[in-house]
């Protein structure tokens, strides 16, 4: 009855999707972009083309760049195969194609309607599927069950609310996640839950995000930019979210810090302009990461050329003019260099977690060496975040007040912040190989070549 109800709904709605879809690409014109796509219509691979495929389906930005380092790890263990990497959103396919150019086949999912997700399964003849983190589309599972296409939850996570709320459907939430061929949860208490909501065959590998590296070309430009900006304090906010840059700004004006610079870095590339404006109103001096340091960083991609995939680029190999003192804030509106503002940075605040938005990924500041402050607000990344706490290479804010004051007391205490640094390294270090043994697991389902699948020729 459910699994009726939910496929009528998306009948009603599919229409006001594309709607939706229009609406958004007022502010990223990418949303009208492969539409068709969305839709089951892609090109698929050509009809002789026997060669393994491994569909990755990583929805956005986050997503894709985790399964960065899994995506290279296939490839490198069976150079045979191809991968199609599939995503939901325009950002997610630019940062594919920055990561992995054609190295990899692309496009959007289908919305989870029957047909089109059968459409979707002709087209590209998969071998194997994997879903990466929380990705639970129920008409997806079912057809690829359907057309004997084993899907594979990788990198899996289940809150506890989340738990909670799939857990109020009963039996259809356990058929869902019981049409997994396996599951691959990050903790022992993400494959509790995933197992209490039904899923089989689940193991604890760890999370491929400690398996994520900033390349040291990256480290090294983040490195040219301290240089630039100079010996004062230095504090990024990464991927804050929408009403979070106003708390963020709050706490910089009771920072009370002489000269203190703000690296601020909107996790969506259609707010950049939006937030630089918020800036401006609190009659701070901003300047855009696009309008200074171009000539160090050609590989980089500005919020407004991103869709050309390309940045305005001087010298790739010129240094970056000096920061004005009197700048206090820095605008990072780039794709792909977060590595780069860690690096140039004293400390680091990981946004999405001062609302309840449930936190960002602090693994990649970590790694960088970089001490990590983070919000209440983390249920998305529960165990990484208390395990960074209890490593030492984090610490946990209240408020906007609360993260003033720990800045205010890590500036002025440089010995604490170099500890903690030391002891973020370690800590990302110590969890590393989740990707290793994900690979050994997903090699044993990928068969050895990819006959031609009759469960998929059907209507």
């Amino acid at each position: 009855m459910l699994r009726a109800v939910y496929r009528a709904v998306w009948w009603l709605v599919a229409p006001l999707a594309v709607l939706r879809l229009f609406i958004r690409s007022r502010r990223e014109r990418g949303y009208r972009e492969h539409i068709g796509e969305r839709f089951g219509y892609s090109a698929g691979r050509l009809p002789e083309d026997d060669a393994p495929l491994i569909w990755v389906h990583a929805v956005s930005v986050g997503e894709t760049r985790a399964a960065e380092p899994l995506v290279d790890a296939l490839l490198a263990a069976r150079p045979d195969a191809r991968v199609l990497l599939t995503h939901m959103t325009p950002g997610g396919r630019a940062t594919g194609e920055q990561l992995f150019g054609e190295r990899v086949l692309r496009c959007y999912v289908p919305y989870d309607m029957p047909h089109l997700v059968r459409r979707f399964l002709r087209a590209w003849r998969p071998s194997l599927g994997l879903v990466m983190e929380t990705e639970v589309w129920p008409t997806l599972i079912d057809e690829c069950r359907r057309a004997d296409v084993p899907l594979v939850l990788t990198n899996a996570r289940m809150s506890a609310r989340s738990a909670r709320r799939a857990a109020k459907f009963g039996a259809a939430a356990k058929e869902v996640f019981g049409g997994f061929a396996r599951v691959l949860a990050q903790s022992p208490s993400d494959a509790e839950r995933l197992t209490a909501l039904g899923a089989r065959n689940v193991a604890v590998l760890g999370n491929l995000k400690f398996d994520m590296a900033s390349p040291p070309g990256l480290i090294a430009r983040g490195h040219e930019w301290r240089r630039a900006i100079g010996a004062r304090p230095v504090w990024v906010a990464a991927s804050t979210r929408e009403g979070e840059e106003e708390l963020v700004l709050q706490a910089f004006a009771a920072l009370g810090v002489d000269d203190a610079l703000l690296i601020l870095v909107p996790r969506h590339p259609q707010r950049f302009d939006e937030v630089a404006a918020l800036v401006a109103r609190r009659n701070l001096k901003l300047v855009r990461r696009s309008q200074w340091a171009t000539s160090a960083s050609a590989g980089a991609v500005s919020g407004e050329a991103a869709d050309a995939a390309s940045a305005a680029a001087a010298s790739a190999h010129a240094a970056p003019r000096a920061l004005p003192q009197d700048v206090n804030v820095l605008l990072g509106d780039s794709m792909g260099e977060m590595g780069a503002y860690y690096a140039a940075a004293d400390l680091a605040f990981i946004g999405g977690s001062l609302l309840p938005l449930g936190g960002q990924n602090l693994i990649e500041a970590c790694a960088v060496g970089v001490p990590v402050l983070i919000g209440p607000h983390v249920f998305n990344f529960t165990q990484a975040t208390a395990d960074a706490v209890a490593a030492g290479a984090a610490l946990q804010v209240p408020d906007p007040a609360g993260l003033a004051s720990t800045l205010r007391e890590l500036f002025n205490d440089k010995p604490r912040r170099v500890a903690m640094g030391a002891a973020a390294a370690a800590f990302a270090a110590r969890h590393r190989g989740a990707t290793e043994r994900t690979v050994d697991v997903l090699m044993a389902l990928l068969p050895e070549s990819a006959s031609s699948q009759s469960s998929l020729d059907g209507p």
